[in-house]
């Protein structure tokens, strides 16, 4: 399984980024990658893109090379200089750090020379670890400011075009021809087509859905469709069929296209009619468009083809739903909404080395929020994760105020509780999270009565009761002021955390003494109702609410309730299932059949998660909605369990939840380099874990507890350990490739 990786064995620093971003030598020509040196591209006259670094002094990072294990940095040199020919010397005109004892090797500011505006630079690193090896210098990396330098931005990548062809052609009578592209994508098509007299004219129909052997016309919903003529000159000749904008798409809160790349449209079908000459592969080519992204940055493969599927599914839509740069609902208004940003966010971490988008729409979403209250205060949760995933806290210090203001501490009262219905949110409070209108509490979207629903579809709420003192508001409450806590301690904060944690501890009194109803054990949905939903039950649970002799009960409400959620709240939903330790019932949603199900969704015929489980349930839906991607996330961070326990990535929790799964192995990108983990489950008798841990890391490891006479080695030999519930927890793990096997001693 390991060897196929590959990046531990490198002799070399790999993997060197600067502002978070590992492709800045590249060149683009009108999005498609150029083969042209960055130093010549730059005084060509070519519609070139570039990926340029924006702040005076960026930070730089890289992968540490082992070949050996519990490799750790101990120190570095880096060498900046503005040509080629100095580094080949091993020089530098502008910054030659020295050797600096320092076992960061991630988020180094620069500290050399001014940098310069509209310059390319060149950059490489070396590296001493602990076992007294010292590296060579990496490969030359080069960068380019832009024209106008700050002191904090979020930089990005230009966006992509890559030419794809369809997996099959079918001449469907003498005159029409119809192409599947095996998976819908964002682009346009480019065609290869021959008249004799230059008189043709054909119909091309391009869309995301079939129906009877061709493109379906009326598809319903928002699932796309679209139609354009061509009228074809003498000969042969290559076409473009240009994308007519979307009235809604296009709008002033949209994310509009660059010009390099035009107007696209997702489809995975194309019909041409009224065309008489042979179709090759070749004369058909789908531009596609999309943000840069390597398909072999993470693999996942388990014993459940179903589960692999839903992987597969979740997976490429992060991809496809990437086109714009920035994280948006879906093709139907192209708008970013936190809600979907934050799962979207989770899910890109897990199958692409890439944390540029999510911080630059984090970081979009703050002065553009929009009107949940819940999403308002997600701000304060993606700006964690970013930490948590980056080790970079310079996010966190520039837009600190903003984050303590998307609290919403600002509505609270006296017991704790914050509402929007109290007369507490003053034109103060607005301004202070941006936000020009009125919030209001979402829960789960769509509710009933609303974009067509009928009345016997109830809405994605479970028929939560909305009152002024609201179960899933506080809940959400309760996060951001647990996570604001820690993020003031991370910037030395001191009083700011104090403030936070006492708040957090307040409320989570008031929660559990006025909202729990004991006699049922289980939450209601605020305070005047006695009404109990799903809702009320799995963010608690998701967010620590839920004191430990209580979770079983919750757990039990929650389980009688079914997927009575949207596919936005499954990802709290499974989130709380597997924190509170009910791996099977997880697996058993992540891989159901039933309408409310990812499954569905491939059912239906999409190949990009929808925007909810079934038309019926969101009448006006769209087939490319990256809300839909939890699985994406939860099958790395839960059902695998690997999550970062120290920022960057520094401490790795290895924690698989496999529940009834015999067996998986999953590849996941990380700052530092590359977590694998497969392992081999006989559910209450064995489990056997395989892990490969990048350098300058350490992890913990957590299997099964069988019983006190059980036995637990390490690559054959007895290992301390402790227990920790129904885990058994090695710790400090330091990286390599490790075996471990524990068995009850039967």
């Amino acid at each position: 399984m390991f060897t196929a990786a590959g990046a531990q064995d490198r002799s070399l620093p790999y993997g060197l980024a600067v502002n978070l971003l590992s492709q800045t030598g590249q060149v683009y020509v009108n999005g498609y990658p150029a083969v042209t040196p960055i130093e010549n591209a730059v005084s060509q006259r070519e519609n070139f893109q570039f990926t340029e670094i924006s702040t005076r002094k960026p930070f730089f990072g890289w992968m540490l090379p082992s070949g050996r294990k519990n490799t750790l940095q101990t120190a570095y040199r880096l060498l900046v200089a503005s040509g080629r020919d100095f580094l080949l010397k091993d020089s530098a005109d502008l910054w030659d750090s020295g050797k600096v004892e320092e076992s960061c090797s991630v988020n180094i500011p620069y500290n050399g020379e001014p940098l310069e505006p509209g310059k390319v630079y060149f950059w490489k690193v070396k590296t001493w670890d602990h076992h007294g090896e010292e590296s060579g210098f990496s490969e030359l990396s080069a960068f380019k400011t832009s024209e106008i330098l700050t002191d904090y931005a979020t930089d990005r990548y230009p966006i992509r075009k890559q030419d794809e062809y369809p997996v099959k052609i079918d001449r469907m009578d003498e005159m029409r021809y119809f192409a599947d592209f095996g998976k819908a994508s964002f682009g346009r098509i480019r065609m290869n087509l021959y008249s004799d007299n230059g008189m043709d004219s054909v119909t091309i129909h391009l869309g995301e859905a079939e129906k009877n052997g061709g493109v379906n016309r009326s598809p319903g919903g928002s699932v796309r469709y679209s139609l354009y003529k061509i009228g074809l000159e003498k000969g042969w000749k290559t076409y473009v069929v240009t994308v007519r904008p979307d009235t809604r798409n296009t709008g002033p809160q949209a994310v509009r296209m660059p010009e390099y790349i035009g107007e696209v449209i997702p489809f995975r079908y194309c019909e041409i009619e009224n065309y008489r000459h042979p179709v090759q592969e070749k004369d058909l080519i789908r531009e596609t468009a999309f943000y840069p992204f390597n398909d072999l940055d993470s693999y996942f493969h388990s014993a459940d083809t179903l589960l692999n599927r839903v992987w597969d599914i979740s997976k490429y839509s992060i991809k496809a739903t990437s086109f714009a740069g920035v994280y948006i609902d879906g093709d139907r208004e192209r708008i970013p909404y936190e809600a979907d940003a934050l799962i979207n966010q989770l899910s890109h971490y897990c199958v692409a080395g890439d944390y540029s988008m999510a911080r630059y729409t984090h970081e979009y979403l703050i002065g553009r929020p929009t009107w949940p209250t819940e999403w308002i205060m997600q701000s304060v949760l993606m700006a964690w994760e970013d930490y948590m995933y980056t080790g970079n806290k310079l996010s966190l210090t520039y837009f600190y105020e903003d984050l303590k203001a998307k609290t919403l501490t600002a509505l609270s009262d006296e017991k704790g509780f914050i509402s929007t219905r109290t007369g507490k949110m003053t034109p103060e409070v607005l301004q202070s999270v941006h936000f020009n209108g009125q919030l209001r509490d979402i829960v789960d979207w769509p509710h009933t009565g609303i974009l067509g629903l009928e009345k016997e579809e109830g809405g994605e709420t479970d028929g939560f009761v909305f009152t002024d003192i609201n179960t899933v508001v506080n809940a959400f409450h309760y996060r951001a002021l647990t996570l604001m806590a820690q993020i003031a301690g991370v910037l030395g904060k001191t009083e700011d955390k104090m403030f936070y944690d006492e708040r957090a501890v307040t409320l989570r009194q008031s929660f559990n003494k006025h909202l729990f109803d004991k006699k049922r054990g289980v939450y209601i949905d605020g305070i005047g109702t006695d009404h109990a939903s799903l809702h009320a039950n799995m963010f608690p649970l998701a967010f620590g609410l839920v004191p430990q002799n209580r979770i079983d009960g919750v757990l039990k409400f929650i389980r009688s309730r079914g997927m009575a959620c949207s596919v936005y709240g499954a990802q709290f939903l499974l989130d709380g299932l597997y924190d509170g330790g009910d791996a099977g019932y997880g697996l058993q949603l992540l891989t159901s059949t039933g309408e409310r199900s990812w499954y569905n969704m491939i059912r239906a015929g999409s190949t990009i998660t929808m925007e909810a489980w079934d038309n019926k349930y969101k009448p006006n839906q769209d087939w490319n909605h990256a809300w839909g991607t939890a699985p994406a996330n939860l099958i790395p961070r839960k059902l695998m369990g690997i999550e970062p326990l120290e920022p960057g990535f520094r401490k790795i929790r290895i924690k698989p939840q496999p529940g009834p799964l015999e067996s998986a192995e999953i590849k996941h990108p990380t700052i530092r380099g590359d977590v694998s983990v497969s392992f081999t489950n006989n559910p209450g008798h064995s489990f056997r874990l395989e892990v490969n841990i990048p350098a300058n890391t350490t992890a913990d490891l957590y299997l099964p507890f069988y019983s006190g006479k059980q036995i637990l080695h390490v690559n054959g030999q007895p290992v301390k350990h402790k227990r920790e519930g129904n885990f058994s927890v090695i710790e400090d793990i330091g990286s390599g490739i490790w075996n471990v096997f524990v068995k009850l001693n039967e």
